[in-house]
């Protein structure tokens, strides 16, 4: 039976009202969107330890793309499985770059009309924004998705897909995103580099159901050596690796005054549990 990826987008929204609470562009207006007509008001005194450090988490996730993004001639970027993040948005205003932002169909159609909205009222974009729905393993959508951009090098960018994906998965994206690369030359950037057993954590029985449904810790790597193999076993190179900036992590103010000194080194015991990664083909 085909699987129904679409599943994957309810976990999108609840991570759109987490990151509605950093600086992150765009996700405190997206979240008051989503939040409609019910008033969006963040609560900066909540107590959970575990709801700081996964937003400590996803708040260096995201600055890590961008990190990686710097120093690199990007001008065509295509954006895998956004969800509801306008990375997209914050590029075309800032500067001339031609940005395709992609998910699944009913996540796009809702991110479409975020998008209309947040660019009312004097946006002026410098570049070019697409926001198309794209099943990332599906060979010829990306490729007439890829065939938009003008002539140049590419750069590929994702954060909270791989883990969606068992092997055989992983594989043919690496396969179809190698076959672009080599066609058209640039980068893939993934934050994606997940190792299974770190999550200590406790999660909540909601979100622990979702993890199991999606098999999210079988889908995690054994180790950074065992990934980096199996990136270059489909022809791919690490050309550099992001190096989180904590003091430019907002949530962790929060999480520092949450967590008790037990907490504190259970993390600090728990080490790296992911990496973000910019590839090139070998």
């Amino acid at each position: 039976m085909e699987r129904n990826y679409n599943t994957i987008s309810p976990s999108a929204m609840s991570l759109l009202l987490m990151k509605g609470m950093t600086p992150i562009p765009y996700a405190r207006q997206a979240a008051e969107l989503m939040s409609y007509p019910e008033q969006y008001i963040p609560d900066y005194d909540r107590k959970e330890f575990t709801f700081w450090a996964r937003l400590v988490h996803f708040e260096t996730r995201y600055a890590s793309i961008d990190q990686l993004l710097e120093g690199i001639p990007a001008k065509n970027i295509l954006e895998l499985s956004s969800g509801f993040s306008f990375r997209g948005l914050d590029a075309v205003k800032q500067r001339d770059v031609y940005y395709i932002d992609t998910d699944l169909p009913d996540l796009i159609t809702t991110k479409i009309n975020f998008v209309t909205t947040l660019q009312q009222g004097g946006f002026e974009a410098k570049g070019t924004l697409e926001t198309i729905p794209l099943n990332a393993l599906d060979e010829e959508q990306f490729t007439s998705i890829v065939n938009r951009f003008p002539p140049g090098e590419i750069v590929i960018v994702n954060e909270g897909l791989l883990m969606y994906l068992g092997d055989e998965e992983k594989k043919k994206l690496l396969g179809i995103i190698h076959k672009v690369l080599e066609e058209r030359g640039g980068y893939w950037i993934t934050a994606d580099i997940y190792l299974k057993g770190k999550m200590k954590i406790r999660l909540d029985d909601k979100l622990q159901q979702f993890f199991d449904q999606h098999r999210i810790e079988d889908n995690k790597f054994d180790s950074f050596e065992a990934a980096e193999a199996f990136f270059n076993e489909a022809g791919f190179v690490i050309d550099k690796i992001a190096e989180p900036d904590h003091t430019k992590t907002t949530a962790l103010e929060y999480l520092l005054k949450t967590a008790t000194q037990e907490q504190l080194a259970e993390g600090r015991k728990m080490g790296k549990i992911n990496a973000t990664w910019r590839l090139k083909i070998k």
